[in-house]
């Protein structure tokens, strides 16, 4: 071994073999692959905590919808407000989106650039599109006057679907994100695992809105 071998520490095989077989160098590794693994852990729970807690959230505000649906106090029902034909479209777009959010996890596990970036684009024109409907809906809505401070029964409407396409805006906002990182830093497995978080967000509010189609639009125009 040469004098400038020795002053930088490295050796032969031997130190090699004596440097991997050291108890500390050991310690240090498997330390450090319980914390990434204790981090992926704690990030997968918190995330799940926030997605039972949203879903908290929206069950107190379909309670509350469902005690004041018939609290009009002499304004408009929902029977002569709501168009079945646009939110049937909403609701379109919104199933359409979720579809392509899958394609979108496929074309991320299988490192193809075409397939994610495509359905994520997809995903993206469907949920805008959604949320445009929704706003020209509550938009027609307070141009008759049926704004949220005319009953409580508007008030627990806009109030619930309200909620719901502030989450959706959100998830625009997260899949531009998304898109951008991939797009920077590639298919990194904390990046996966965010694409995957994402995923379970925007399939959540899919599940959320099948219940808020059939409470909110579809009872009430039967009523």
């Amino acid at each position: 071994m040469s004098a400038f071998d020795a002053a930088v520490g490295r050796g032969g095989p031997n130190h090699v073999e004596r440097a991997q077989g050291s108890p500390n160098i050991q310690h240090s590794a498997k330390h450090a692959a319980y914390a990434l693994a204790s981090k992926r852990i704690i990030a997968g729970y918190g995330f799940w905590i926030f997605l039972l807690s949203d879903i908290v959230m929206f069950s107190a505000f379909f309670a509350t919808y469902a005690v004041l649906v018939d609290a009009t106090a002499g304004g408009p029902s929902g029977r002569e407000l709501f168009d079945l034909g646009n939110v049937g479209i909403e609701t379109a777009c919104l199933l359409l989106s979720s579809f392509t959010c899958g394609l979108a996890g496929i074309g991320a596990r299988t490192r193809n650039g075409f397939w994610f970036h495509g359905a994520m684009a997809a995903t993206f024109i469907l949920g805008a599109a959604f949320l445009g409907i929704e706003i020209r809906e509550f938009m027609g809505m307070i141009a008759l006057g049926a704004g949220p401070t005319r009953s409580a029964f508007l008030s627990a409407f806009f109030t619930l679907v309200g909620c719901h396409g502030l989450h959706v805006a959100i998830g625009l906002l997260w899949l531009l994100t998304m898109m951008a990182q991939v797009f920077a830093k590639g298919y990194r497995p904390d990046i996966l695992r965010r694409l995957l978080c994402f995923s379970l967000f925007w399939h959540a509010l899919d599940i959320i809105w099948v219940g808020l189609f059939t409470m909110v639009y579809l009872m009430g125009v039967t009523q």
